[in-house]
């Protein structure tokens, strides 16, 4: 393919190759190159390049092109082309990728994916649709409601369709393109190609055109690997030098328990960070990733749910603070670096009982890093992450107000018990029972008897060894007998004994959070010895 190749050369309508013009994109990625022209001509594709190569544009222009070309009207409940993709941050990404484009040629567009009300997806789809953008279990789950019907879809497109056999969800994407005409088009888009897509591939595609832009394991020229072996003592300090440069910044955790811990680490020490993993509810997702765009966070914490399709500008490292197990996922979760041309580096944290590991990691993959065992103050950590090391203010997570009905500890509705055991200030353990009515702010006082502390979610029961039917978030009067001291609740509510105040721990469900920024920590306050590669699931 010539320099000078083009997106208009390639068969792109004006009115699109204008929109890319106004944001910088003029030349065509090689998985652009390769695939346009056929997918233009309305050819089924089976398109693979590694991540951060340009997919996205590469199925959005022919599927752009062929609604605005067809004219056809839109239909309630009837959308006219779908693109499935495995997260819901990836769906979000195509969605904002598209908005432009789609706006231009007189096409909208709906996202569909679960963690959120379903109204709002049904009220867009019942008011026409002309693509839809989904995750196949909310999907599904609209389908099964009578509020989707797929008969009028001119164009299906499969993105990270390795990501989502890895996921387990081929099952469901197979029920949902059955549902699609078999005379539509269908464009795949995957960043490896392999026996569990090759199912898809047959039973789907009508003669598909491939493409493959570079080999499944090549590295990208301007991507640097390096592996730091460190001792147990030296594993989180480096990892703070690093994140406290300038830049962004994405670190890679094993599991979720990591990223949620590690990204509190960092906050305590000064260092912005935020959490990305599938124990967040879509809102905290998405406030997290708008505080890591914004810059309000410099770094982003994740475990693989965000090696795939996530897209930041400017990520000038990655680090690996737990070896992924597979090479494949090495090579997703360093996608997030040297993206469209962009220099990037990729660091790999290393213990001593990790280097076998490590070493067949990086063979599969296909590179070969630089290895060089580092502690706190190596010059080489200053090379990787250069600038002034800043450690003014974390994100401090905040109890926001809890929302009625959720499975956190609530104001109001929802019952639930809690069992409660303390010390408190005159050394005795505290007890109290209270069965929960789930009815907001209690106005009834508890009822006396004896017994250990049991409770609602989030109320108060006054006097110690109280057996009472509190109310979700609210107080009561206890008339047992009293034993004194603080009662630490799981699920968050308290129990006075006497002259006890007992503080929940919120063992199970939880508030919701947000961040403030705070000023706190330092890199010399920093406390290290966490170990990496912890093998609890993701």
């Amino acid at each position: 393919m010539s320099t000078d190749t083009n997106f208009a050369v390639l068969g792109v309508p004006a009115d699109l190759v204008t929109i890319l013009d106004g944001l910088g994109i003029t030349t065509p990625t090689p998985i652009q190159a390769a695939t346009l022209p056929d997918s233009l001509a309305g050819r089924d594709v089976l398109g693979r390049g590694r991540t951060g190569s340009g997919k996205t544009y590469a199925f959005l222009l022919p599927l752009l092109t062929r609604l605005s070309q067809s004219r056809r009207s839109r239909l309630a409940r009837r959308p006219r082309a779908l693109i499935l993709a495995p997260t819901r941050e990836l769906v979000t990404q195509i969605d904002t990728a598209m908005a432009p484009l789609a706006k231009a040629l007189g096409l909208n567009s709906q996202t569909i994916f679960g963690g959120v009300g379903q109204n709002p997806q049904v009220q867009g789809l019942r008011g026409g649709v002309d693509v839809i953008v989904a995750c196949p279990g909310r999907l599904e789950d609209l389908m099964q409601q009578g509020h989707v019907i797929l008969d009028s879809v001119e164009v299906t497109i499969l993105d990270e369709a390795d990501h989502m056999a890895d996921l387990g969800f081929l099952p469901g994407v197979r029920r949902i393109m059955e549902k699609t005409p078999r005379d539509g088009q269908r464009l795949l888009f995957s960043a490896t190609l392999d026996g569990a897509i090759n199912v898809i591939v047959n039973k789907f595609l009508h003669q598909p055109v491939t493409h493959e832009a570079d080999s499944a394991q090549s590295p990208v020229s301007t991507m640097s690997h390096h592996v730091l072996h460190v001792d147990n003592g030296s594993h989180l300090p480096v990892i703070l030098d690093l994140t406290a440069a300038p830049g962004r910044k994405v670190v890679f955790t094993r599991t979720k328990h990591r990223a949620k811990k590690l990204a509190k680490q960092l906050n305590a020490s000064g260092v912005p960070a935020v959490e990305l993993h599938g124990n967040l509810s879509q809102g905290a997702r998405t406030r997290n990733m708008d505080d890591f765009h914004s810059g309000r966070a410099q770094t982003l914490v994740a475990t693989d749910i965000a090696a795939r399709g996530i897209h930041v500008d400017d990520v000038s490292l990655v680090i690996h603070a737990d070896p992924p197990v597979e090479h494949k996922a090495y090579l997703h979760r360093s996608g997030r670096t040297a993206r469209a041309g962009n220099d990037g580096i990729v660091v790999t944290m290393m213990l001593d009982e990790q280097v076998r590991d490590v070493r067949d990691l990086t063979r599969k993959a296909g590179i070969k890093p630089t290895t060089t065992r580092v502690q706190l103050g190596h010059p080489l950590l200053t090379e990787l992450a250069p600038g002034e090391r800043s450690y003014a203010g974390g994100l401090v997570r905040e109890d926001a107000p809890a929302r009625s009905g959720s499975s956190s500890n609530s104001a109001s509705g929802g019952s639930g018990r809690a069992r409660g055991r303390g010390r408190g200030t005159g050394g005795a353990p505290a007890a109290g029972r209270g069965a929960g009515s789930g009815r907001p702010a209690a106005e009834r006082p508890s009822e006396g008897g004896r017994g250990r502390g049991r409770g609602d979610q989030g109320s108060d029961a006054q006097g110690g060894g109280a057996r009472g039917a509190g109310r979700t978030g609210g107080r009561g009067a206890g008339a047992g007998r009293g034993r004194g001291g603080q009662g630490e609740g799981q699920t968050g509510g308290r129990r006075q004994g006497g002259a006890g105040n007992g503080g929940g721990s919120g063992r199970r469900g939880g508030s919701p959070t947000v961040y403030s920024t705070s000023s706190s920590g330092s890199a010399a306050s920093f406390s290290a010895g966490t170990r990496a590669g912890s093998r609890r699931a993701r």
